[in-house]
């Protein structure tokens, strides 16, 4: 993009200042700084202003949903296997690994697929997650493609560690990168900090934007052209799920519906994890902050919670239903951070409380426009090891202990 044509963008979205230092900057700083403005979509911000003005719209109507439980899956397990694999080896399904985050919360500078969490030998995330995709290749006897979802902050370094570590011992040809698109993040008022004199304060457009991004990158082309009809999409930070699980394709695919999502029991009535319910008779996940003393204290005629299965973000999604909804306008959500921005005299900030907004797509609101989801109880204590902190709940720690409890030597 050339100055002028950026300057012009700028304009329309009145946002000109952050051209404020562009004469300061060297050559390569220019240069940066107008790719960073042709790749930003600043149409997100007339769409916050609409989320953040009609909150009445995003009003839920919460009823319990049915959940396959284990009993019934145990019940099932041969035919689901059977029907999963048919699927795997027929090359109908594909695997989003999401792996756009830092592992800033774990202490490091390096994308989270990075960490090294082994003990007595390195075992990075990455590894351990493309070895738990290998078992499912080797019994499907065939590749399964795997898409990975990096960010304009982890993009070179992540697709530059996978090479050197020859991707783990997967198929090159069948590791695909893509990047997601990212959102200006702005104050109060809707205008656009900046991050550096020529950097643009941005974020990730949310965990909904997945597909989009796809869509955008191009990845939808290989989709076609081997005929996938699955997609298994899955967060970096779980590193004892199961992926491309062959009864939970099963299942999902026997069962006729949209899509599907591995659910928990949860371990305690608050647990800080979103739950499958239907909102207004449409399968959703209503967030833990949402969670009211009423809908956390309700049984059924057993004395069973009615929303006790938590989602760890693990789905498995009908592609053609995608392509559907991605025409449709997914909701954006205006979400209050602390960013770091340069002020009026070109100082670095670092706030201590929030000011101003990111622009996020949920994952919740593609489940909202499907008719229908298959919520799937998985066993927590084998596919749930989620590493969001250094030490504590849901760590570095808490993962080490679960993984060797499955018998993976650290």
């Amino acid at each position: 993009m050339e100055y002028k044509e950026a300057y012009q963008k700028l304009e329309r979205y009145g946002q000109l200042p952050l051209l404020k230092y562009y004469e300061e900057l060297g050559q390569a700083e220019q240069k940066a700084l107008l790719a960073q403005i042709a790749q930003t979509d600043f149409s997100v911000l007339e769409k916050g202003k609409e989320a953040g003005s009609h909150p009445a719209a995003l009003e839920k109507e919460i009823t319990p949903i049915s959940v396959m439980q284990q009993p019934e899956i145990a019940a099932r397990k041969a035919e689901f296997h059977q029907a999963g694999l048919a699927e795997l080896h027929a090359g109908r399904v594909a695997a989003v690994l999401l792996a756009g985050g830092m592992g800033t919360r774990l202490g490091s500078d390096a994308p989270k697929g990075m960490y090294n969490i082994g003990l007595t030998r390195t075992l990075y995330i990455f590894e351990q997650q493309i070895q738990n995709l290998l078992e499912v290749v080797k019994e499907a006897g065939r590749w399964i493609y795997l898409f990975v979802m990096t960010s304009e902050k982890n993009h070179e370094v992540t697709v530059q560690f996978l090479k050197e570590h020859a991707y783990f011992g997967y198929q090159p040809e069948y590791v695909v990168f893509f990047r997601q698109e990212m959102a200006p993040a702005t104050d109060y008022e809707g205008a656009v900090y900046l991050e550096e004199k020529g950097r643009i304060a941005t974020s990730p457009n949310g965990n909904g934007g997945w597909f989009l991004s796809m869509e955008k990158n191009g990845i939808l082309d290989v989709v076609h052209r081997e005929g996938i009809q699955w997609l298994n999409v899955f967060a970096v930070d779980n590193v004892l799920q199961r992926i491309a699980d062959p009864e939970f394709v099963g299942a999902v695919a026997s069962s006729g519906v949209a899509c599907g999502a591995k659910v928990i029991r949860k371990n305690a009535r608050d647990e800080r994890v979103g739950v499958m319910c239907l909102n207004h008779g449409r399968p959703s996940i209503v967030e833990y902050y949402e969670m009211t003393d009423e809908l956390l204290d309700a049984v059924d005629e057993q004395g069973e919670r009615l929303y006790q299965f938590g989602v760890i973000l693990n789905y498995l999604f009908r592609e053609e239903d995608l392509e559907r909804i991605v025409k449709q306008e997914l909701p954006l959500h205006q979400v209050e951070k602390k960013i770091p921005y340069i002020d009026t005299e070109g100082k670095k900030i670092n706030p201590e409380q929030p000011n101003g907004y990111k622009y996020e797509s949920l994952v919740l609101d593609m489940i909202e426009l499907l008719p229908d989801c298959l919520p799937y109880e998985v066993v927590r204590e084998r596919e749930f090891a989620p590493i969001k902190n250094k030490t504590g709940v849901d760590s570095v720690e808490s993962a080490r202990k679960l993984l060797e409890q499955n018998g993976i030597v650290l």
